[in-house]
C-alpha cells in the first residue's frame, strides 16, 4: 500500500502555527520579490482572490476583505517542512519526499494493519508535534493514493481528513469521481487529447485499450493506468545526483549597474558551488544567464547568456564564482535595466573519481578550504563566511516587505513566552 501525505494550505499553516490569531482568518502568501499570490488558505479561496494574482492589483480587495497577506518565509517553510518529513520516517523507511508539503510513503509488510487508523495517527502526531493540518490517501498504488487523497481534501468533514481506497468498489467509484484533467500526471494537453477520445473521467481512461495508449502516447502514460487500474507500476523514486544544479533569481530592482550585477551573479554562483560539494560532485561547465525586465515593453530588452568550459572539474566557490562573473562581465550592455540572472553548472562528474587533467588542475588548498567554510556555515546556521565580492548582510536580495519573523531559523526571532 502507497500513502500521499499532504499539508493543508502549506504556507498559509505554517504562518499560523506561530500566529494564533490567523486561525479561521483569510491568509495570502506572495512569491519571491512580493510579485503574486503563491499559496491561499480555504478562507482566502472562498472570498475569490485567485492563485497567481498580481499583489499590485489586488491590494485593494485584500484590504476590503481583510485578507492578511505575507512575504514567503522560505526558511520558516523550509525548516517546519522538514520537521513533518522527519516525522513520517517514524512510520515507515519507504518515504519520497514529492515536494515541500508532500510525500509519498510505502507500507511493505504492513499487511495486517488498519490503514484507516494509522493514517490517522500520522495526522494526530503531524499537527501535535508541529500544528500542521494534513489529509492522507492511502491506496494500493502511488497514482489511486493521488486520488484517495484528493478525495479527503475535498469532503473533509466526511473523511475527517483521511481516505483508503481498499476495494474494488472504492477504486471504481473514485475513478468515475475524478475528472481527467484532475488526475496526477495528465497535463493540459494530455487531457484535451483524451478528452477528445471520449475521457471524462479517470476512470474512462482506464477503459481504453493497453496497446493504444503505449503507441499513442508513451510507457509513462501507460504506467499510470496500470496504477489507476490497480497494478503498482509507478515506484517510489530514490534520491539521485543532480545532472545539472541551477541558482536563478529575480532581483529586488532593476539593475544597470555592472557592480550591483557581479555581486548577485558572485552569490548565485557561490550557492550553485555548494549544492555540488552537498552531493559530492564537480563541475565542467559554468553558464551565466541575465536577463531584462520582459514586462516593461517600453525599455530596451536583452536576453543572454554565455557557456565557461573549465579544463578541470571542480566544487571550488572560488573558481566557479570568479568564472561567472567572467562571464558575466562579457554579456553585460550598458544602459540595460536588467532584473533577472542565474547561474548553472553542469558537466558533473563525482569530486573523487574523475578524469585528471594533464597540465592543468585546481588549487590543492581549495578542497580543504570549502570543508571548513561549509562546516563552519552549517554549524552557525546561517552563511557568516562569505566570498569578498559577495553583500555581507543578506545571501538573496529580495523585496519582502510583509515577512513575517523566522520563528525556527533565527534565534533574535524565537517567540518568548511570558
Amino acid at each position: 500500500m502507497f500513502a500521499l501525505v499532504d499539508c493543508n494550505n502549506f504556507y498559509a499553516s505554517c504562518e499560523r502555527v506561530f500566529n494564533p490569531n490567523l486561525q479561521g482568518k483569510p491568509v495570502a502568501i506572495l512569491s519571491n520579490n512580493d510579485g503574486c499570490v503563491i499559496s491561499r488558505s480555504d478562507e482566502a479561496k472562498a472570498l475569490g482572490l485567485p492563485m497567481g494574482a498580481p499583489i499590485f492589483k489586488w491590494e485593494g480587495f485584500c484590504k476590503t476583505n481583510n485578507i492578511q497577506v505575507f512575504s514567503s518565509n522560505y526558511p520558516l517553510y523550509g525548516d517546519m517542512s522538514s520537521r513533518v518529513m522527519k516525522i513520517l520516517e517514524q512510520f515507515t523507511p519507504d518515504v519520497e519526499i514529492y515536494s515541500i508539503d508532500e510525500a509519498f510513503l510505502q507500507f511493505k509488510g504492513f499487511h495486517n494493519y488498519n490503514f484507516n487508523d494509522y493514517a490517522t495517527q500520522i495526522r494526530s502526531r503531524i499537527l501535535k508535534w508541529t500544528g500542521i493540518p494534513t489529509c492522507v490517501g492511502i491506496a494500493p498504488t502511488k497514482a489511486l493514493s493521488k486520488v484517495a487523497n484528493r478525495i479527503a481534501r475535498k469532503f473533509p468533514k466526511e473523511t475527517k481528513g483521511v481516505y483508503v481506497i481498499d476495494s474494488e468498489e472504492k477504486r471504481i467509484k473514485a475513478l468515475k469521481w475524478i475528472k481527467i484533467e484532475d488526475v496526477w500526471g495528465i497535463g493540459r494537453r494530455l487531457s484535451k487529447r483524451l478528452q477528445a477520445k471520449g475521457c471524462k473521467t479517470a476512470y474512462d481512461f482506464t477503459q481504453l485499450p493497453d496497446q493504444w495508449v503505449r503507441k499513442t502516447f508513451s510507457i509513462t502514460e501507460w504506467k499510470l493506468k496500470k496504477d489507476l487500474e490497480g497494478n503498482s507500476k509507478i515506484i517510489l523514486d530514490e534520491p539521485q545526483n543532480k545532472r545539472a544544479i541551477a541558482t536563478t533569481r529575480s532581483f529586488e530592482y532593476t539593475y544597470s549597474d555592472i557592480d550591483n550585477i557581479k555581486e548577485r551573479i558572485s552569490t548565485f554562483a557561490t550557492a550553485c558551488a555548494e549544492k555540488l560539494r552537498k552531493q559530492d560532485s564537480s563541475c565542467h561547465m559554468v553558464i551565466v544567464m541575465l536577463s531584462s525586465d520582459r514586462h516593461k515593453k517600453d525599455l530596451p530588452q536583452h536576453r543572454t547568456s554565455k557557456s565557461i568550459s573549465l579544463s578541470y572539474p571542480t566544487s571550488s566557490s572560488l573558481i566557479i564564482s570568479q568564472c561567472a562573473v567572467d562571464a558575466v562581465t562579457v554579456i553585460f550592455k550598458e544602459g540595460i535595466k536588467y532584473k533577472r540572472a542565474g547561474v548553472i553548472v553542469t558537466g558533473l562528474v563525482p569530486t573523487n573519481n574523475h578524469q585528471l587533467h594533464l597540465f592543468d588542475k585546481e588549487n590543492p588548498k581549495h578542497q580543504p578550504l570549502m570543508q571548513s567554510i561549509d562546516f563552519l556555515n552549517s554549524k552557525y546556521k546561517s552563511h557568516k563566511i562569505k566570498l569578498g565580492n559577495q553583500d555581507l548582510k543578506r545571501t538573496w536580495k529580495m523585496r519582502q516587505e510583509r515577512l513575517s519573523p523566522r520563528y525556527t531559523t533565527n534565534i533574535n526571532d524565537i517567540i518568548v513566552v511570558r
